[in-house]
């Protein structure tokens, strides 16, 4: 029962395809309008039989064996590295990178469902490349033509990993107060070579054996810079140099961490490390924004796959393991000898499951649909197309991140219920994923930091004027003839609404957005799940148990929570504005 995880292709398939209507979509984009749905099916095909049986099994043996590090070396679990040469010289990593930067000019969505499978069935091994997409996007946008030739096609390809190197021991989430420095040289092999001499902590992947080279981006700053954010530049230093030298960065050792062994999280020293400019100085966090965006789509899709994974487990569990008698009607699964009834039949654990999988599926769906988002702003031939897809991605983006992290780690911690005190023991595998999702929660921004973000950030400068143009562009999918489309309808004008008078609140009060930004974040997500288990369910083929069990959880058991989350937020306000939301 301990199997390890398998990808479904149809579940993937049917959001895709069906609901979505990805090809289509995909059809007015430069570029890719050969990406069929012949095309994409036997893509996503080929890449479910690869997680499955060739980086799936190895999730048990990476976290019971983990990483080593050894005088500045780490050597990571068995056939780790196998499978990641495997992996690249197979062409994934390339997926949706440019044809002449080596890639195959597939869509971005694709990889995001690649990703998610991955992350689903090995975490720790999944972190390697997970920042591959981000680090040649950064790259492709912001190195000058001399770096680009040099190590642009190696990321892209995965031929080389990268590195986001950001942090530091005394600054955490606050890179204003980085104190690495870069010191410019004369001369050098490309142009703007710095000496880089910091500390940088919690490097995922800052060191391994999975790639020959490793190439870091660095945020340092200048002598005589400005204090602050505004004063970071960005720098590529690599591992190895280009004429096989290894540079100065040195990995002191790698974190005893909870969960995620088979993923080395280095502490790095940067000593004189050779590195070049990468965009303009003192832009360094414009140019490093492009990995962070990138990687928190990333993140998101690591919380539905982990959540996708645990569910595998317990619904495989629940399936198989008898337990006391269901109350109600005979179970039609009781034998005659069969003292005990299965899991699956007692209502408890069928809610547990359902609302799993309403979640899993409401987060596909979203996270697909910002997929193609992606893709539409990189592709469209329009401006406004262009711009209203950016405008999706900004705001549903730390949505999708924090709220889909969250439920990893506690629905995994759910699931774990299923197993009684078998999910306690290592032998079943659900404790790994409740141990290996926690950290979603922490990196590529904090959830905290995410609501903060999507309030404080994206949503209160310009009085909620982008969020209701998105939310406004949701109705035209819904039919209010229909009892849950109505609904729908009507918790989106509630949202808009809601959002309008806050933003009118926080104006003159510097800590009231800062109090609800969490609850607000929650109720923004649940609305979004509103819609996207609407679209789901008028989906010809969806009136199957399937599909119908978890929608009718999402009704009876998650929407529900947004009437909470919203009186929370109205608490806070003052009492002439609760008035007005009444």
């Amino acid at each position: 029962m301990s199997s390890s995880y398998q990808p479904r292709p149809a579940d993937n398939g049917f959001l895709l395809f069906n609901v979505l209507q990805a090809p289509a979509q995909l059809a007015a984009l430069s570029g890719l309008t050969e990406a069929d749905q012949g095309l994409m099916e036997q893509v996503l095909d080929e890449a479910g039989k690869f997680v499955g049986e060739v980086v799936a099994p190895l999730s048990r043996t990476g976290d019971e064996i983990g990483c080593r590090w050894n005088a500045g070396s780490v050597t990571t679990p068995p056939g780790f590295r196998d499978a990641y040469q495997a992996f690249w010289q197979a062409g994934w990593p390339a997926l949706s990178c440019a044809e002449e930067d080596g890639g195959q000019g597939l869509p971005w969505v694709l990889e995001g469902v690649l990703y998610e499978w991955l992350s689903a069935a090995n975490h720790g091994w999944t972190m390697a490349p997970g920042l591959l997409h981000g680090a040649y996007e950064c790259l492709k946008h912001h190195g000058h033509a001399e770096l680009k030739a040099a190590y642009l096609s190696k990321i892209a390809s995965g031929e080389w990993l990268a590195t986001m190197c950001l942090t530091e021991a005394h600054a955490g989430s606050d890179l204003g107060m980085v104190r690495t420095q870069a010191i410019a040289q004369a001369g050098g092999q490309f142009p703007g070579e710095h000496r880089i001499s910091g500390s940088k902590i919690f490097i995922s992947g800052g060191e391994h054996d999975l790639s020959d080279n490793i190439v870091h981006l660095v945020l340092a700053r200048l002598p005589g810079a400005a204090p602050g954010p505004k004063g970071l530049s960005l720098f590529l230093a690599p591992k190895f140099l280009p004429d096989g030298t290894r540079n100065g960065a040195h990995c002191e050792r790698i974190e005893e961490k909870m969960g995620l062994h088979g993923s080395p999280t280095c502490v790095m020293r940067f000593e004189d490390a050779t590195g070049w400019l990468v965009g303009q100085p003192g832009a360094g966090l414009n140019a490093m924004f492009i990995m962070m965006n990138a990687a928190r789509v990333h993140v998101a899709l690591q919380g539905i796959g982990l959540l996708d994974a645990a569910w595998q487990k317990a619904d495989a569990y629940a399936h198989e393991r008898r337990q006391m008698r269901a109350p109600g009607p005979r179970p039609a699964s009781r034998g005659e000898g069969d003292s005990a009834d299965l899991l699956v039949e007692h209502p408890a654990m069928r809610r547990i499951l359902d609302v799993q999988r309403a979640w899993i599926d409401a987060g596909r769906l979203l996270a697909y649909r910002t997929g193609l988002a992606l893709d539409q702003a990189r592709h469209h031939p329009e401006a406004t197309e262009r711009e209203q897809a950016q405008r999706w991605c900004s705001l549903v983006t730390p949505v999708l991140k924090a709220a889909w992290t969250h439920q990893a780690f506690y629905g995994a911690s759910e699931c774990l219920q299923v197993f009684g005190g078998h999910g306690y023991v290592r032998e079943w595998g659900i404790e790994q994923i409740v141990r290996d999702s926690r950290v979603s929660m922490i990196y590529e921004g904090t959830n905290e930091i995410q609501a903060v973000d999507l309030l404080l950030r994206k949503v209160l400068p310009d009085g909620g004027a982008a969020l209701g143009q998105v939310l406004l562009s949701l109705r035209g999918s819904l039919d209010a003839s229909r009892d849950f489309d109505a609904e729908v309808l009507r918790r989106l004008a509630e949202l808009r609404y809601l959002t309008t008078t806050l933003a009118a609140a926080c104006g003159g009060d510097a800590v009231l957005a800062s109090q609800v930004a969490d609850d607000y974040l929650r109720a923004v997500a649940l609305v979004l799940m509103g819609w996207a288990w609407a679209q789901i369910a008028q989906t010809p083929g969806a009136d199957q148990a399937r599909w119908q069990t978890p929608f009718k959880a999402f009704r009876e058991r998650v929407l529900p929570e947004l009437d909470l989350r919203l009186k929370l937020i109205k608490l806070q306000l003052p009492q002439a504005s609760v008035a007005h939301t009444a």
